[in-house]
């Protein structure tokens, strides 16, 4: 018993040594982990500011592989991957995140956004789609309707996009009255729409939710034509220069049209001078020309003569010229077919959001997908 005694009496010693020696392995690695999981973050992020994104790539994974568990670390490495157009390996990212039991509720919900996010970019939308109305009743809510609306517009589902955008009116962050207006008056633009009740109707709503947008005023009027109402068509072409001014010259068509009629030429006429006054339109006074050149000849002239006065425009001065007679006859078409010739690119709209150009006006713009980001004048006017 005395031996047992005295075995356990030297090997309490020995104990105690073995697990602070242990202790102090552990205590170093602790340390050597604590140093270098840090390092390699941070040199991520300084990779990062610089915008050298494959070594902040290449730092976050050996981030992530020192500490597996950090779920911040995932979260900007696959965004990182999104950045770079790399969507296979953001998606994998993601998909590790939601696949953990640990993860809590906020950080799954984010993982949730960031790999609807990654589909979106990568163009399957019907992925995205799906995962973002997932969203739509948590904290990300906001941003998931926004991503909704974004896939809605793409695959043109106005009546969805409608509901969204009112969605988003309702929070009061922001208004999408106009956002709205467009959305029906696409819907009122299918050609494949035959109720013609239905078209004046979402043209009406769209008028009362944005009364400043001049779109729904001008498919109005062109409805109203259309179906035989001209006195219709004369009242909103009206409201239209009243409430939107700048606008009027994109509804010159309807309004020739609507001067073939004796009993409306007066008020066309009427709203022709007062918007080239208010607005000096290039294509109101063009159309304001075009109508009484024949019955006001000198009128016309007189009126063309001021705007280039006043306006210089490459346009009106080869209109000018095909009235005026040169010292060389000869010379007269070369003269004004070149300057016509220099005319036609500042005919064109711009996009004043991306600077893409066109022969027409876009409420939409094809490059950037921007909304009004056409002005309503043309490039040599601005």
């Amino acid at each position: 018993m005395d031996l047992d005694l005295s075995t356990w009496l030297l090997a309490l010693p020995v104990a105690f040594v073995l697990g602070w020696i242990a202790s102090r392995l552990d205590m170093r690695q602790l340390r050597i982990e604590s140093r270098t999981h840090p390092k390699a973050y941070f040199k991520g992020l300084n990779h990062l500011l610089n915008e050298q994104q494959d070594q902040a790539i290449d730092a976050f994974i050996e981030a992530v592989q020192l500490d597996p568990d950090t779920s911040d670390l995932h979260f900007a490495l696959g965004n990182l991957f999104r950045r770079r157009g790399e969507y296979e390996r953001a998606v994998r990212v993601h998909q590790h995140l939601l696949s953990r039991g640990d993860l809590s509720k906020a950080d799954r919900e984010r993982a949730q956004h960031a790999l609807a996010m990654d589909y979106l970019k990568a163009g399957i939308l019907d992925r995205a789609q799906g995962g973002f109305e997932a969203l739509i009743h948590t904290p990300l809510a906001g941003s998931a309707h926004l991503a909704l609306l974004s896939i809605y517009e793409r695959t043109q589902e106005w009546a969805n996009a409608e509901r969204v955008a009112n969605d988003l009116d309702q929070t009061g962050q922001a208004s999408f009255a106009a956002r709205r207006a467009h959305y029906l008056c696409e819907l009122a633009s299918d050609p494949a729409l035959k109720d013609d009740a239905q078209r004046q109707a979402w043209l009406t709503e769209a008028i009362a939710i944005a009364p400043q947008a001049a779109r729904a005023r001008i498919m109005m009027a062109e409805s109203q034509l259309g179906q035989g109402q001209p006195d219709a068509a004369a009242q909103t072409l009206t409201l239209l220069h009243e409430q939107s001014p700048a606008h009027l010259g994109l509804a010159c068509g309807l309004l020739t049209q609507l001067a073939q009629s004796p009993a409306h030429q007066p008020l066309v006429l009427r709203l022709l001078r007062e918007n080239h006054a208010q607005t000096q339109s290039l294509d109101v006074l063009q159309t304001l020309l075009q109508l009484i050149q024949n019955e006001q000849p000198e009128v016309a002239q007189q009126l063309l003569a001021d705007h280039l006065q006043h306006t210089p425009s490459l346009s009106l001065a080869a209109q000018w010229l095909a009235t005026e007679s040169l010292s060389h006859p000869d010379m007269h078409a070369v003269v004004q077919r070149a300057i016509e010739q220099a005319a036609q690119p500042m005919r064109r709209y711009r996009c004043a959001a991306c600077g893409f150009e066109a022969n027409r006006h876009f409420w939409h713009c094809p490059g950037c997908q921007a909304w009004d980001s056409f002005p309503p004048r043309r490039i040599e006017e601005r």
